[in-house]
């Protein structure tokens, strides 16, 4: 249970939960507005998945990258791993860290608006996520 490796653009290694060794793949798409993706990784993350690391996860990221927190839409993505279980189908949220972490499932079209491709819906987002 892979995950395609178009999904990101770098393996993202942080400290977890009780600072376990962790990893996710991670996207950074600069525009109007800076788009920071993580993806679990599954069987390739040893640690705490980006869900449970929530907010240190996005600070991390933030520090490591010079962002600020604030300034940035973070978008956690279940990757599409060919699975025929429906757990492991893609899906994005939007997370939002102004006070508890709250979570929204993005719709095909909030995320085709977000990361500005189109596709059909028979596709997965990652293969337009490839750098040109």
């Amino acid at each position: 249970m892979r995950v395609p490796e178009t999904y990101y653009d770098e393996i993202f290694d942080f400290k977890g939960q009780w600072d376990m060794p962790s990893r996710c793949g991670l996207k950074i798409i600069q525009g109007e507005q800076i788009i920071v993706i993580v993806t679990e990784l599954y069987q390739d993350n040893p640690g705490t998945s980006v869900t449970a690391a929530g907010k240190i996860l996005a600070e991390q990221i933030c520090r490591n990258k010079g962002l600020n927190l604030n300034e940035i839409m973070y978008l956690e993505c279940s990757p599409n791993t060919g699975s025929k279980l429906s757990f492991y189908d893609e899906e994005f949220f939007e997370v939002d860290f102004s006070g508890e972490p709250s979570y929204r499932q993005l719709a095909a079209d909030e995320i085709r608006r977000f990361l500005q491709v189109s596709t059909s819906k028979k596709n997965s987002f990652c293969a337009h996520f490839r750098r040109e």
